[in-house]
């Protein structure tokens, strides 16, 4: 089988191996023990690949490589309508060329693809809409309109749109899905905390405005100030570094608060075991995998109610749900902080349901949609 793959990912070259960044390598090289050629269809950089990104494993993969587009400036409007025709030629070639054509949304690359994918109606397709599929959410245009595609049966046949979360009134071609980061190899008992102080907060994510990782540090800030002696230790890199540190320095935290930059996998991890909470305090997700992830060592999530996210904490039985109002907010986490045993059943349930997602059935589900 010949697997088509349009995305917008950006991808590195080394030692002749494509890389690009880890969660998505790790998802893609399970849909690729299940075919016999990649052809491989997005933007290439060449900067060398960094801590956070990993090497595909099939050597089988034909990379066709697109240029940076977008519309997010006159001037950038005007170099994409001049760059559309060759865009528009590879990625209609590739789709003639192979047996499943994958699209990954959304994206300015999974928008031409799911205009494209029309004209290839009974090639079998699957569509991985990585965002909020929830309906009726506030989204860029350009969200809305692939959602609408991808869903409008008249306009796309014969794919499955994996989406997170199970959404009522929705297209009989769209399925809920899911992904996976561990395996049942993983299943080892989780850390038994005490809960003691100081408390141990982590966040993991880019250091963006969208993430709101200064929100997780005045959240912070005000369990400090209310009694609660507490550390913010960070993973990942971003925008809003500079602005962490200002502010840590303003709140009088900056010793409670740890920069770790991007680091790999295996020390993400051990983080987790590490901690007792996980805050997300994003204004959008897909499926958050570090939500996910947390949950399966036990430590509790702490994040806003987008996308699957309540469905994910069972509307905050297995964690809890921001409200982004920071007096409100720290109010409910004192009353959890003032109950471990309530904390540590949340845990507990939280792992339990986490564990039930892993990469044997990930990959299983794979397999079925090929």
């Amino acid at each position: 089988m010949k697997f088509a793959v349009i995305t917008h990912i950006k991808h590195f070259k080394k030692n002749g191996d494509y890389y690009s960044y880890a969660p998505y390598v790790r998802e893609m090289n399970l849909w690729f023990q299940h075919v016999d050629e990649v052809l491989m269809v997005g933007t290439f950089s060449s900067e060398k690949p960094g801590a956070i990104d990993l090497p595909y494993s099939t050597k089988n993969l034909q990379f066709k490589s697109l240029p940076d587009f977008d519309i997010l400036s006159l001037k950038s409007v005007f170099k994409t309508l001049r760059l559309l025709p060759s865009v528009l030629k590879i990625i209609y070639k590739t789709m003639q060329e192979a047996d499943h054509i994958h699209l990954r949304c959304p994206g300015n690359v999974g928008l031409l693809g799911a205009l494209v994918q029309i004209f290839f109606p009974h090639k079998p397709k699957t569509a991985k809409f990585a965002g909020n599929w929830k309906p009726r959410a506030k989204q860029p245009r350009s969200y809305r309109f692939q959602k609408w595609i991808l869903s409008n049966t008249f306009l796309t046949k014969n794919m499955q749109v994996l989406v997170y979360g199970d959404w009522p009134e929705q297209s009989k071609n769209v399925k809920a899905f899911f992904t996976a980061t561990y395996s049942e190899n993983d299943k080892t008992e989780i850390p038994r905390r005490k809960y003691d102080l100081p408390l141990r907060f982590l966040f993991v994510g880019s250091l963006s405005s969208g993430k709101q990782p200064v929100y997780a540090l005045e959240l912070l800030a005000e369990l400090i100030e209310r009694g609660f002696p507490s550390e913010l230790h960070v993973y990942g890199e971003g925008p809003e570094r500079e602005h962490l540190n200002k502010k840590a320095k303003e709140l009088k935290v900056e010793h409670q608060l740890f920069l770790h930059g991007n680091q790999p996998s295996e020390a993400v991890m051990e983080a987790y075991k590490k901690s007792h909470f996980l805050m997300l305090p994003s204004k959008s997700e897909g499926w958050p995998k570090v939500v996910a992830e947390a949950m399966w060592w036990g430590a509790i999530p702490i994040a806003t109610p987008v996308s699957c996210v309540p469905w994910m904490l069972d509307s905050g039985k297995r964690g809890v749900l921001l409200q982004m109002d920071l007096d409100s907010d720290v109010k409910k986490l004192q009353e959890h902080l003032l109950d471990k045993t309530k904390l540590k059943t949340m845990a507990a349930e939280a792992s339990i349901w986490s564990r039930n997602y892993n990469l044997e059935r990930f990959n299983s589900e794979i397999e079925n949609l090929l």
